[in-house]
C-alpha cells in the first residue's frame, strides 16, 4: 500500500504537533498574540518579525488540534518553514465563522507572502480577500470553483488545493467488505458538503464492487451513494454526538465503522474501544479520515485497519514554497492516488491481520483506478 505524506511529514517536520494533537491547547507552536476571536501562533517564535517572508494560515472552526485538515495543514506551513530557512509561518485560529474574514483582514494588514485558509466553509471569505487584493497569494485547502466552493469569477491569485478521495474511499470500501465478519459497515459525515460525501461515495462503490467481485452482500449502513441519503452529526466537533451515532451502528451489527467527521471520530472511536471492551475482545474496529489515525489519534490505533487520506501536507507545503519562491501561478492542484494526494495510510497494527490475498486485490483495484479501468462515480465534484 501507498503510504501517506501525512505521517512521514508529521514526524519529519515537528513532534510538537504530534503532542499537539493529543492536547486540546493551540500549543502547537510558541504564542505570538492573540486577537479576541482567535488564538494565534508562529512556529518560529520571535522570527516572525524578522523573516524575509511569512506564511500565514487561518483555520476552521475545528481548530488547529483537530486531527485531522487543520491540523494537517499547519504540518504543511511547518513543512514549507523546515525545508526553506527564508519562510516563517503562523496561524490564526477561528472559534466560529465570523472569524474567517476577520482572521484574513489581520493577516492582510501583516502583509503575509501567502495566506493559507483551510476548509469549504472558508471559500466566500478567501474569494472575497482575492479579488479585493488581487497582488496577495492565497491558497484555499478543501475547495475549488469546480466544486462550486468558489463561485464566481476565477481570481488567479487562489491555489485551489483539492483531494479526489472517491479514489481512496473506493479502495477503502473494498478493504472493508473484505475485513467485516458481520457483514454490515457504516460510515457518517460531519456536515453534508461535498468534501465529507466524496469519501462516503467511494466507501459505498468500494463495498457494492467488493460484492460484485465475490458474491456476497455486505451492506453499508449510514449512506447510500444513488440516494446520497445518510447520516451526519451537524458538525465536527462534538465527539458525544460521533459516539451515540457509532454505538446505534454497532447496535445493528456494524463491525467496522468509517466516520468523515474531524474530531467528531473520536467519538466514534470511543464507541468501538467500549463495544470491544464490553464483548471482551476486539471484535469492532474502525478507519480514521484525512491523517493517518495512528499519527493524530494514536490512542486509538490499535481500532484502526487504516486510514483514507488526503495528501494536504505537501499540497500546502508545495503552495507556501512557491509563493516564496516566485513559482505561485494559482490554478487548482488535485491530489490522487497517482499522485499521492489520495491514498490509504500503512495498516500499522493490521499489517499482519490483513489477509495478503486482500491485499493483493487492493493493489489490483489501486492500479484499475489510476488506468481508468475501474469507474469510482461520485456525485460530489472534485
Amino acid at each position: 500500500m501507498k503510504h501517506s505524506a501525512w505521517a512521514t511529514a508529521a514526524l519529519a517536520v515537528s513532534a510538537t504537533l504530534v503532542i499537539a494533537a493529543c492536547g486540546s491547547s493551540t500549543s502547537s507552536a510558541p504564542a505570538a498574540g492573540s486577537t479576541s476571536s482567535s488564538a494565534s501562533a508562529s512556529s518560529t517564535g520571535s522570527a516572525a518579525t524578522t523573516a524575509k517572508f511569512l506564511g500565514c494560515m487561518v483555520t476552521d472552526t475545528g481548530g488547529i488540534d483537530d486531527r485531522s485538515f487543520n491540523a494537517s495543514s499547519w504540518a504543511g506551513m511547518q513543512a514549507a518553514a523546515a525545508a526553506n530557512s527564508n519562510i516563517t509561518v503562523k496561524y490564526l485560529q477561528s472559534t466560529t465563522p465570523s472569524d474567517y474574514a476577520l482572521n484574513i483582514n489581520t493577516f492582510l494588514g501583516e502583509k503575509c507572502g501567502i495566506i493559507v485558509t483551510v476548509g469549504f466553509l472558508m471559500g466566500p471569505a478567501t474569494e472575497a480577500a482575492a479579488k479585493a487584493h488581487p497582488s496577495q497569494k492565497f491558497a484555499i485547502v478543501d475547495c475549488s470553483y469546480a466544486s462550486g466552493c468558489l463561485t464566481g469569477t476565477k481570481e488567479s491569485n487562489i491555489d485551489q488545493l483539492t483531494y479526489n478521495t472517491v479514489q481512496d474511499g473506493f479502495v477503502g470500501g473494498y478493504l472493508a467488505a473484505g475485513m467485516t465478519k458481520t457483514g454490515k459497515v457504516a460510515t457518517f459525515g460531519g456536515e453534508d458538503f461535498g468534501t465529507v460525501t466524496i469519501y462516503m461515495d467511494g466507501f459505498w462503490d468500494g463495498v457494492q464492487y467488493y460484492n460484485s467481485k465475490h458474491g456476497t452482500h455486505v451492506t453499508v449502513l449510514g449512506w447510500n451513494e444513488q440516494t446520497q441519503k445518510g447520516s451526519f452529526t451537524g458538525d465536527f466537533t462534538n465527539q458525544t454526538k460521533g459516539q451515540t451515532l457509532t454505538q446505534t451502528f454497532i447496535s445493528e451489527g456494524a463491525d467496522i465503522i468509517f466516520p468523515v467527521a474531524g474530531n467528531v471520530g473520536l467519538g466514534a472511536a470511543k464507541a468501538v474501544q467500549d463495544a470491544d471492551a464490553a464483548a471482551g475482545s476486539q471484535k469492532v474496529n474502525m478507519f480514521w479520515v484525512d491523517t493517518d489515525g495512528c499519527t493524530s489519534a494514536a490512542q486509538y490505533c490499535k481500532y484502526f485497519i487504516t486510514s483514507v487520506t488526503k495528501g494536504i501536507v505537501p499540497s500546502v507545503k508545495t503552495a507556501v514554497v512557491s509563493a516564496e519562491n516566485g513559482t505561485f501561478t494559482g490554478g487548482t492542484y488535485v491530489g490522487t492516488l497517482t499522485n499521492g494526494g489520495a491514498v490509504l495510510s500503512p495498516y500499522h497494527d493490521f499489517a499482519s491481520v490483513v489477509p495478503a490475498s486482500l491485499q493483493s486485490e487492493l493493489k489490483t483495484i489501486e492500479a484499475g483506478i489510476e488506468n481508468g479501468t475501474i469507474a469510482t462515480p461520485t456525485k460530489s465534484p472534485v
